[in-house]
């Protein structure tokens, strides 16, 4: 992980520049867009069925796919780990920047 890592953000934005270089892997984004979908459809499912269960599926595959990413393709820590707020917070903004082609898939 990179230095910054240690760094105390001061702002979502200012963090979020430093959360897209953690994901400079084409292999990791895309696990974590997929994990993230997955999420969706879990919390749709947990919605449309009234089972919470899927809610746990969700908080699973979300974190599943980014760790899977993170350690064996970005070969990093994820940054949930530091900085857990922010971290889930980028996550969303970073599928929806990749589903407006800002961020390449």
């Amino acid at each position: 992980m990179s230095s910054d890592a240690q760094h105390e953000f001061a702002s979502f934005s200012e963090f979020y520049p430093f959360y897209l270089g953690e994901h400079r892997n084409t292999i990791c984004r895309r696990l974590h867009f997929t994990g993230t979908s997955f999420a969706l459809g879990f919390i749709l499912l947990a919605v449309t069925s009234g089972n919470a269960w899927w809610f746990l599926g969700a908080l699973l595959s979300g974190y599943a796919f980014a760790w899977i990413g993170h350690f064996f393709f970005e070969k990093n820590r994820p940054a949930t780990f530091k900085h857990p707020f922010y971290s889930f917070a980028g996550d969303w903004v970073m599928y929806k920047d990749i589903l407006v082609g800002k961020i390449p898939f």
